[in-house]
C-alpha cells in the first residue's frame, strides 16, 4: 500500500543523474579518507595527495545540493506535512545515524581496547557526530530537516538575484569561520574542560550555516526543472568550461600554497578546501556539471550499470568505508609497509571495493531480513 503523503506531488520522472551523483560523491568522500592515510608518509606524492584531497572536494558538499534536489523535486511546496516529512526522514537517516553511532563506538573500543563513554560524554558524541569521522554528514543532514519550513520558504521567495546575494554571504561567512585569526584564537584560549569549546572546535558537523547555498541551489533548481534542464542543454560548453576552470582555480591555489608560500601538504590540503572562496566555486560547477553530463550524456549500458550500483549502495558504502580503512591500515602498520603511491591507490580501491560489495551483500540480506535495511540504510519494506 502507497503511504498517503500530502507532501509528495505527483510522481515526476526519474532522474537517474541524482543516483549517479551519490556514487561519484561516496567515491571521492573515499578519496579524501585515504588521501589522509596516504599523507602519513613523509615521501607522500603532492600529485596524488592533489588527486585524494583537492579534485575530490566537491564530495561532501554536493551530497547537500543531491540531498535538497531531490527532497524539493517530489514536494509539493504548497500542500506538505511537516510532520509527515520529518516522520519520513527520521527513519531514513536519524536511525542509521544512532545505529552507526553505536556500533563504531563498540567496535573501535573493542579494537583498540579504550572504555565506552559515560552517559554524558555519549549524548556530546551523538550530538557532534564524532562516534565515526563521516558520521558528521548525517548530523548536518538532520538540521537541514529541522529546518525544512525556512528552506521551503526561501526557495518559494528566491530569485537569481536573491541568489548572487546569498553566495556572496556564504563565502562571506565560509571565510570567517575557516579562516579568521580573532575566532581561532578566542576557540584555542577555552579552556579544554569548558562546555563551550566543543559547540566551537565541532562547528563544521552541525552549523548549518556552511552549507546554506548548495543546498537552497539544489532545491531552487529542483522547483525550477524546467528552466535548468533547458539551461543544461543550451549551456553544456559553458558548464563544462566552469567546471575545469573552478577545478584548475582550486589546484593552482593548493600548488601556490605548497610553492610561495612553502605549506606543507597536510597544512595546504587543510586551507584549499571546499569552504574557501576557490572550494565554493568549484561545489557549484561540479554540482551543474555532473548534472549536466549524466542528463544529456549517452553512456554505454555497462557504464550506466556501474553507476547504477555505486549510487544504489552509496548510503552503505559512505556508512561502512572506515571500518575497511581501518582494518587495511593496521594490516600496512603490522607488515612494516609505508603507504606509497602505487600502495595508496591499491588501497583506495580496495576499500572502495569492499565497500561497495559489502553494501551490496547487506542490501541483498536485507531483502529477506527488512530490519537489517531499516536499521543501517533507512529502506523500509513497501507494503503490497
Amino acid at each position: 500500500m502507497q503511504e498517503n503523503n500530502p507532501a509528495a506531488s505527483p510522481r515526476k520522472p526519474r532522474l537517474p543523474a541524482i543516483e549517479y551523483i551519490r556514487g561519484i560523491s561516496m567515491m571521492g568522500v573515499i578519496g579524501i579518507h585515504v588521501g589522509s592515510q596516504y599523507i602519513g608518509n613523509p615521501a607522500s606524492n603532492a600529485h596524488l595527495t592533489a588527486l585524494f584531497e583537492i579534485f575530490t572536494r566537491f564530495s561532501v558538499p554536493i551530497f547537500f545540493f543531491i540531498s535538497a534536489f531531490g527532497l524539493f523535486y517530489n514536494l509539493n511546496l504548497d500542500n506538505w506535512s511537516y510532520s509527515q516529512f520529518l516522520k519520513k526522514r527520521w527513519k531514513t537517516v536519524l536511525i542509521p545515524y544512532l545505529v552507526w553511532s553505536v556500533f563504531y563506538l563498540v567496535h573501535d573500543s573493542w579494537l583498540y581496547g579504550s572504555a565506552l563513554p559515560s552517559p554524558l560524554y555519549f549524548c556530546g558524541i551523538l550530538f557532534f557526530g564524532v562516534a565515526k569521522y563521516q558520521l558528521y554528514f548525517l548530523v548536518l543532514l538532520l538540521w537541514f530537516y529541522l529546518l525544512m519550513p525556512l528552506w521551503v520558504k526561501m526557495v518559494k521567495k528566491l530569485d537569481m538575484l536573491w541568489l548572487i546575494f546569498l553566495l556572496g554571504l556564504q563565502v562571506m561567512f565560509d571565510y570567517w569561520s575557516s579562516f579568521s585569526e580573532p575566532l581561532n584564537l578566542f576557540v584555542y584560549s577555552l579552556p579544554d574542560d569548558s562546555l563551550l569549546k566543543p559547540f566551537f572546535m565541532y562547528r563544521l558537523n552541525y552549523w548549518v550555516m556552511h552549507y546554506i547555498f548548495i543546498f537552497v541551489l539544489g532545491g531552487w533548481l529542483a522547483v525550477h526543472i524546467e528552466a535548468f534542464q533547458s539551461f543544461m542543454q543550451r549551456r553544456r560548453a559553458l558548464v563544462t568550461a566552469g567546471f575545469f576552470l573552478s577545478m584548475a582555480s582550486l589546484l593552482a591555489y593548493y600548488y601556490y600554497l605548497l610553492g610561495p608560500q612553502g605549506y606543507t601538504q597536510l597544512e595546504a590540503i587543510n586551507t584549499a578546501h571546499q569552504l574557501c572562496p576557490a572550494g565554493i566555486a568549484y561545489t557549484i560547477c561540479a554540482s551543474l556539471f555532473f548534472f549536466t553530463i549524466f542528463t544529456y550524456n549517452n553512456y554505454p549500458q555497462w557504464l550506466k550499470n556501474l553507476l547504477h550500483i555505486l549510487g544504489k549502495h552509496s548510503y552503505f558504502a559512505y556508512l561502512v568505508h572506515p571500518l575497511f580503512i581501518g582494518y587495511l591500515a593496521l594490516v600496512l602498520s603490522k607488515s612494516g609497509h609505508l603507504m606509497t603511491a602505487g600502495i595508496a591507490l591499491a588501497f583506495y580501491c580496495a576499500v572502495l571495493c569492499l565497500s561497495v560489495a559489502t553494501a551490496a551483500i547487506m542490501r541483498k540480506a536485507g531483502d529477506k531480513l527488512p530490519f537489517i535495511n531499516a536499521l543501517t540504510i533507512g529502506v523500509y519494506k513497501k507494503n503490497k
